[in-house]
Formats: C-alpha cells, structure tokens, sequence
C-alpha cells in the first residue's frame, strides 16, 4: 500500500465547486487539538482515502459539540454551541457524519435533533465494518496477527448507544485474538474521562478509575489495548504508563490498527 500525500477538502472547498461530499467527518476537539489524539484524525481519513470515499472536514468552521459544557451542567452554552453548529451544519445541507469521538456521536446523533439538526451520524468503527463488509476496505493482520488484543468499550459508544460489535468484528479481521475484560459491553467500566471529568483532576479515593480499568486490561496480558474513542485513549495511556508498561502493550485506537496492518 502507498503511503502518498493527499489534501483533506473542507465542506468550503466542495461548495466552492458545486460539489457535495458522501460523509463530513467531523473531527472533534480531542482529535483536532490533542496531540495523540490527531493521529487517529489521521489515520481514519488515510483509510477514507484509500477507500475513495469522497469526504469533507469543517475545518475551522468546526466548533465544539458542546457535549462537555452539557455534562458539567451548562445547558445554555451547549445550546449556543449547538445552534452554532447546526447552522453550518444545515447551511451545507449535510447528510451523514462520521466521528471518531464517541461523545460527539451522541451529542451529533441524540441531542441536536431537538434543536433541528438532523443528521445520520456513525461512528468509525462501523464506518470501517461496513467498508469492510462492502469489499471496499480490505484488512491484512499485518504485525497484529495472532497478537492479543483487549477492546475497551467507551460509554457512550457502548452503553449509550448499543455499539458493541463494529470495533469488535473490525479487530478480528486483523487475525488477532480478542479477549475480554470480565467488565465489558452492557457490563463495561469507564475509563474514568466521562461526564466532564477529562477536564478536572480526579475526586478523592483510593483509586483513580482509569487506573482500576488499566488493571483490569492488564490481567489479560494484552499486546495492544484497543480503544475508540480519544477520551479513553489518553485515560488509557496514562493507565499504562502508571505501571510502566508502555513498552510492552501498545494503546491505539481500532482505526490506527486497520491502517498500520495496511501499512497506510
């Protein structure tokens, strides 16, 4: 596979030719600003590429979802958020989105529909299960053959909104073994990022959440943490650090492991 150089087009750029994109992706605050984070944004619009899926970023016409205003319990800054959003959003008569931010996804998908935003809304890991099951995306286990791999379910992904099998099916085309963490699916534990506390320190206890989750991942004795959202990555990541593992289990997210096995 080529590792060429390509340009993301803005939805100004499609207009600008009287043209319309398949799919806005919407990249999200973590996955435009976060260091980590953007190579995720990177690797998801590699595979979109190289599945010639025409797509389109906002750009900086993207603002906050206002999915952490909301949590931390400032209604009305989400809603000029959103209405803010909505605007752009209706003003390129978008249709579908994709995200690789769990949180944006229920905040795209749930909430924006009261305040007349209406959209189809995915998440990456099913854009990428029905790529693959489209025959668009094809998946080599590259170095991931046969190495063992925990997915931990973000909340909003999961229990939120019943997405369990997309990140689970895309990582068993990778030839891995999949294991599971006794807390998993409807049963799942969060990484300790969710309801706005990715922007606080931790509440007094005798442990921090996402260091239990690290635990409870690690027990498995995993190669590879996978995650799909980029909340739980920096919760995650940090988990691992705290037990000085990071040389031995690799946390990515469930697109960087298509595109690394596919070399793109």
């Amino acid at each position: 596979m080529s590792k060429e150089s390509f340009q993301v087009l803005t939805m100004a750029d499609f207009s600008a030719k009287g043209e319309s994109p398949e799919i806005l992706f919407w990249v999200g605050c973590a996955g435009s600003f976060d260091e980590r984070a953007q190579k995720i944004t990177k690797a998801v619009a590699k595979i979109l590429h190289h599945c010639d899926v025409k797509f389109a970023v906002l750009g900086t016409e993207e603002s906050c979802t206002g999915d952490p205003a909301k949590r931390a319990g400032n209604e009305f800054l989400f809603q000029m958020q959103a209405m803010m959003n909505i605007q752009v959003l209706n003003g390129y008569d978008v249709k579908k989105i994709v995200t690789a931010c769990p949180h944006c996804f229920n905040t795209l998908k749930n909430e924006y529909p009261e305040l007349g935003g209406n959209y189809e809304v995915v998440h990456h890991t099913e854009l990428l299960q029905q790529l693959i099951s489209e025959g668009k995306l094809k998946v080599s286990g590259g170095n991931f053959t046969g190495k063992r791999i925990v997915f931990h379910d973000p909340c909003y992904l999961g229990r939120g909104n019943n997405v369990y099998e997309a990140p689970r099916d895309v990582i068993q085309k990778l030839d891995a073994e999949l294991h599971e963490m006794k807390r998993s699916r409807s049963n799942g534990f969060c990484c300790g990022a969710g309801g706005g506390q990715m922007f606080k320190e931790p509440e007094h206890g005798s442990k921090d959440v996402n260091v239990e989750r690290t635990e409870e991942a690690l027990a498995l004795s995993p190669n590879v943490i996978a995650v799909g959202c980029p909340f739980c990555m920096t919760m995650m990541t940090d988990g691992v650090k705290n037990f000085n593992k990071e040389d031995e289990v690799k946390v990515l997210d469930v697109a960087e492991l298509i595109a690394q096995a596919n070399e793109l």
